[in-house]
C-alpha cells in the first residue's frame, strides 16, 4: 500500500502555442474532490473522443517518470513535475511494470479499475515545447493509465492507495504496451491480451481486429 500524492483537476483552455482546446493543464486540488463514473468533480476533457468517459475517468501517471523527463530534457526540467502531464492521480512506487490491466486499487473509500494505457497524443509536445516528446513517451512506454470507477467517493492528496485485486493471468502494462508496437506480434498473445477481463473495450476490439487480421494475411 501507498499513498496518494496529489489530485489534479482542471479545465478545457487554450494550449500554446496556436490555441487548441485541451484539458491537459491540470492543478493540485486541496482537500476532497468527488470521484464519479465519468471522473472527478471540477474535471473536464476537450476531446471526449480520446480522453474521458466511463474507461477513462480517472489518468494516473507515476510521479517517479518525471525524473527520465528531467534527464532526457534537461533543458525544460523545471517544467515536468506532477499534474503537468495533464493526471488526476499521482503515486510513486507503481509504474507500468508492475501495474496490470484489470487490477482493482482503493483510494480511500473509491474502488478504481485500470483499462488501459494513455496513449500519447501531439499535446504533450505543445504541453512542454517539444518536437518528439511523444514519441519519447511511446518509445520509453511512459504512458500512465486509465481507470474505471467502480465504488465512486470522495478522493484527496494522503489516502491510502492499495491493490484489492488482481486477474488470475495478469497482464502488465508494459507487456500490453510491447505487444500493442510490436511489427508482428505472436497470435495466441494478441488473443489473451484481447480477452483480458478488465480491459477497456475500445482497446479489445483494436487486439481482436490485429489478431483476425493476421489469421487473415499470416
Amino acid at each position: 500500500m501507498s499513498r496518494v500524492a496529489a489530485v489534479f483537476a482542471g479545465g478545457v483552455r487554450p494550449l500554446p502555442p496556436e490555441g487548441q482546446p485541451s484539458g491537459i493543464v491540470k492543478h493540485a486540488v486541496a482537500g476532497p474532490v468527488a470521484l464519479g463514473f465519468e471522473g472527478l468533480a471540477g474535471d473536464a476533457q476537450a476531446d471526449r473522443k480520446v480522453h474521458g468517459g466511463p474507461d477513462k475517468a480517472l489518468h494516473h501517471y507515476p510521479a517517479e517518470h518525471y525524473a527520465a523527463w528531467a534527464a532526457a530534457y534537461p533543458q525544460c526540467a523545471a517544467q515536468f513535475v506532477p499534474g503537468s502531464l495533464g493526471e488526476n492521480v499521482s503515486t510513486t512506487g507503481w509504474t507500468e511494470e508492475n501495474v496490470c490491466v484489470g487490477d482493482v486499487f482503493r483510494i480511500g473509500a473509491a474502488r478504481v479499475q485500470v483499462t488501459q494505457p494513455r496513449s500519447p497524443c501531439w499535446k504533450i509536445n505543445h504541453r512542454y515545447g517539444l518536437e518528439n516528446a511523444l514519441q519519447f513517451v511511446a518509445e520509453r512506454g511512459l504512458t500512465g493509465w486509465y481507470c474505471r470507477v467502480l465504488e465512486p467517493a470522495s478522493i484527496a492528496a494522503g489516502d491510502a492507495f492499495e491493490l484489492i485485486g488482481r486477474n488470475a493471468d495478469p497482464v502488465t502494462l508494459k507487456r500490453l504496451w510491447q505487444v500493442t508496437r510490436s511489427h508482428r506480434p505472436a497470435a495466441e498473445e494478441l488473443s489473451r491480451l484481447g480477452w483480458t477481463p478488465g480491459l477497456s473495450e475500445s482497446w479489445a476490439e483494436k487486439l481482436r481486429g490485429r489478431l483476425e487480421w493476421l489469421r487473415q494475411n499470416g
